[in-house]
């Protein structure tokens, strides 16, 4: 994935527009499918995050409210090669964002997340106004079990720019799935909608907003 996150673009990609296909195949598919708080961040299926591609494995819910996910998750001691350089750097620069960006995004996309929560929330504490990286901690907590939390980091977010298509995205799948709350789901995705006319996979949301109804 990139090293810096970049604003939405208001065109989605092939491969993403080919996820959101696969999201709704059928109906279990709302779990494990999230969108990085950056479009153009997609990196490689490594697992559950919210746009480096998380593969929804249609299980439903662990009991620890995270979603279902297949495959082996790495370890911080696994990824140390990779992170060594970016920890030396952070060592002589604390308080550089794009560097804690980068290891909140390596740790994020090997769905290590407790590592990413904590350099996510190190790159905020210096820019708080970031909504990529802040919807991104948001996930992040998502898959940790923690639906509450990532709300309330989505909720900061749509404070910054209400119309954000990604974050309105996962706050309608974190709450149709993690709280229950479909009427928070749809009001979410229909904002969504209003809000970003263009919108490339509407029929897509749209289909998602029926079947939350039927439920």
């Amino acid at each position: 994935m990139p090293n810096e996150k970049t604003e939405p673009r208001a065109t989605w990609t092939s491969r993403e527009a080919y996820l959101l296909a696969l999201v709704c195949l059928t109906a279990g598919l709302l779990v494990g499918y999230l969108l990085h708080g950056s479009s153009p961040g997609l990196g490689p299926v490594v697992g559950p995050t919210p746009g480096a591609t998380p593969a929804a494995s249609g299980a439903g819910m662990p009991l620890s409210g995270a979603p279902a996910v297949a495959g082996a998750a790495a370890t911080a001691a696994s990824l140390q090669p990779q992170a060594a350089p970016l920890l030396a750097a952070l060592k002589a620069d604390p308080k550089n964002v794009e560097t804690l960006v980068q290891l909140g995004n390596l740790y994020y996309d090997n769905r290590v997340y407790p590592e990413a929560i904590e350099y996510y929330a190190r790159a905020l504490d210096v820019r708080p106004n970031d909504i990529n990286v802040r919807t991104d901690l948001g996930t992040a907590y998502w898959y940790s079990g923690s639906p509450e939390k990532a709300v309330k980091e989505y909720e900061k977010s749509l404070a910054i720019d209400p119309s954000h298509p990604n974050t309105l995205f996962n706050m309608g799948v974190v709450r149709s799935e993690g709280l229950k709350d479909n009427v928070g789901a749809i009001a979410a995705w229909e904002k969504l909608l209003n809000s970003n006319p263009q919108y490339p996979e509407k029929q897509k949301i749209l289909d998602l907003i029926a079947k939350v109804r039927s439920q």
